[in-house]
């Protein structure tokens, strides 16, 4: 191992000592032999069987097969997850093939980033990854499952059914994913569009019409955004099968990935000889490997709050410094829009999952000695799966990149560190992704121009007010003030003040979308604005200096009068009413911390050291 990897792997497993053993009783507790549905009464099994087939009410009261409980994620309005609505049909008949049985077991809620940027549903957003991990809960809580299969693809899905699923993690679970739509418009040719539309060159119609051409049929988009990020950091941590991640749907080896997903569920139950539950894939070394992956991708920044929300989960307690240690260290293998022009179906086939994890396995910089779901280390996952002659085989994935400049090996990376820094200074601590920002553009030092609303920021671009250099304040966006709406709305903007050859930045405490680009972004600042902290102490045109490169986040303000000042208040009931808003009151008191996960749930929300 590389070691840093090591030194940092070896502090979290001391760090997570007694939280891991928490959970490692709880799950052992929770875990019997045979079907858990063995405990049920007459009433209870009758109840959970009752609308079955005669064949399938026989297989369950017999006790000697598996049925797996099935969670989805679909809707017909998201493209990423309309897929979804026909693998139920071919998981139940794949498992009655093997004489298993299946059961759709619950739906858990999607929403889309991508509708709702700028808008007021954006902030119910991050709070629906943990009303989703409750909704996982609801669906197992039957006890009725020997395995389960979650259904999920995008930005707060995945991470919601994690957190969920580890709560049964005396279960075995693999994920399933849909796979993302072919590729459409090219990436350049939609931001150039944007930013016309923000400057009113272009009417709304060419811009519906870009939009159009480039999210334009089933399936994830093809950024290299939260959700992309998402699959291949389910599958770095061995819950897809092998090369599942990036398979477009609606292809027959997309269908034959999802049934062998059914069959290998069915093996790894309790009822077999191998065993796997979801707590002894999950682990720390699980962990850093897919922080690791993450930064080798230049993946999403909302992935700085997931993965630890995610690990909490699991009793697993990481930090950002970890992030930004290892970010020291792990060198950047892909160019994937935002970070280039490429989208996830050029980086499939360039190479994909199987040639990136081979790469940093060879570099010593992913554990291998973990367990997966389809046995014991990640070297499996240098294969990708074929069809030959209508039957699934895996061979080994290609060992010389099809593309350089889509995706390398470590010996000639991008950049020798990775796509995320952390920040710190008298502002707070927050995390920026440099990997689309040019080094000419990763220090800036101006005067702040504050906003209390993005929508704040766009009219004040719109009435010429902005031409100059600044950087762009939007605070009280945190979890407990609107429930931390991304701002990606406002990257057009900025990015045509920036081609301008204007020195601009954003600070917030908000988010960024995982498609952050061109424009420095010092992201979920902690403490938060509505916590008392000291962004909310900045005044309009205070100088404040963000440099990417040393990791500086400072108000160049007197330390006499920085400690002096006391922080502003904000009128925040506008964003508490009003598309669902006033039912999430109790979320945003208890959310925690952006470094803690931005979660509500208690396990989550410990400060760790």
């Amino acid at each position: 191992m590389h070691p840093v990897v090591d030194n940092v792997t070896r502090r979290v497993i001391e760090r997570s000592r007694r939280s891991r053993q928490t959970y490692l009783q709880a799950m052992e507790h929770a875990e019997q032999k045979g079907p858990h549905r063995g405990v049920l009464s007459c009433g209870n099994l009758a109840h959970g069987f009752a609308a079955c087939s005669g064949g399938d009410k026989q297989a369950l009261k017999m006790m000697n097969q598996a049925n797996i409980g099935i969670i989805s994620s679909y809707n017909d309005m998201l493209s990423a997850h309309q897929p979804l609505e026909v693998f139920p049909e071919i998981i139940k008949q794949a498992a009655h093939d093997i004489g298993s049985v299946a059961q759709f077991a619950g739906g858990v809620p999607a929403m889309c980033d991508g509708v709702t940027q700028g808008q007021p549903g954006m902030e119910l957003s991050l709070f629906s990854r943990d009303v989703i991990a409750m909704a996982t809960a609801v669906a197992l809580s039957h006890n009725m499952f020997d395995a389960a299969l979650c259904l999920g693809v995008c930005d707060k899905i995945v991470p919601g059914l994690f957190i969920g699923a580890l709560r049964f993690g005396h279960l075995p679970v693999i994920f399933v994913p849909a796979g993302p739509m072919p590729s459409g418009l090219p990436n350049k040719e939609k931001a150039r569009i944007r930013q016309l539309f923000a400057e009113g060159k272009v009417g709304r119609e060419e811009l519906l019409e870009a939009e159009s051409q480039s999210y334009h049929g089933p399936g994830t988009c093809t950024f290299y955004g939260t959700a992309n990020s998402n699959q291949l950091l389910v599958e770095v941590m061995g819950l897809h099968l092998p090369g599942a991640s990036f398979v477009n749907p609606n292809t027959p080896l997309r269908d034959e990935l999802t049934k062998e997903a059914t069959r290998q569920a069915a093996r790894i139950t309790a009822l077999g000889s191998d065993f796997t539950p979801m707590y002894q894939v999950v682990s720390e070394k699980t962990i850093i490997n897919a922080v690791v992956a993450l930064l080798a991708t230049g993946g999403s920044t909302n992935h700085t709050m997931h993965l630890v929300a995610m690990a909490a989960a699991a009793g697993v307690k990481i930090t950002w410094d970890d992030f930004s240690e290892l970010s020291s260290v792990v060198p950047l293998l892909t160019k994937i829009y935002p970070n280039g022009q490429a989208d996830i179906n050029h980086f499939q086939a360039a190479g994909g999952m199987a040639f990136l994890i081979r790469a940093l396995l060879d570099s010593g910089l992913l554990h291998d000695d973990v367990t997966t779901v389809v046995g014991k280390g990640l070297r499996q996952y240098t294969q990708e799966p074929f069809l030959d002659g209508g039957k699934l085989v895996w061979r080994d994935g290609v060992k010389e990149t099809h593309d350089a400049e889509v995706l390398r090996p470590a010996t000639n990376p991008f950049s020798p560190e990775g796509g995320l820094k952390l920040l710190n200074g008298n502002i707070g601590r927050g995390v920026i992704k440099v990997s689309a920002v040019a080094k000419e553009n990763q220090i800036v030092e101006a005067p702040v121009v504050i906003f209390h609303d993005q929508n704040d920021l766009a009219e004040a671009f719109k009435r010429g007010e902005l031409e100059k250099d600044f950087i762009a304040v939007v605070r009280f966006q945190g979890p407990q003030a609107i429930g931390m709406p991304e701002l990606h709305k406002l990257t057009p903007y900025l990015g045509v003040l920036q081609d301008k050859g204007f020195k601009v930045a954003l600070v917030t405490d908000g988010r960024m979308s995982g498609a952050s680009g061109k424009v420095p972004a010092a992201i979920h600042v902690y403490p938060e604005a509505a916590q008392g902290g000291p962004i909310a102490k900045l005044r309009e045109g205070d100088v404040v200096r963000l440099n990417a490169e040393t990791g500086e986040l400072t108000a160049l303000v007197d330390d006499k009068e920085w400690q002096q000042r006391t922080t502003v208040e904000v009128d925040l009931s506008p964003s508490h009413q009003g598309m669902g808003r006033e039912l999430f009151g109790q979320m945003r008191a208890f959310a925690g911390g952006a470094e803690q996960g931005a979660s509500v749930f208690g396990f989550a929300n410990e400060e760790v050291k």
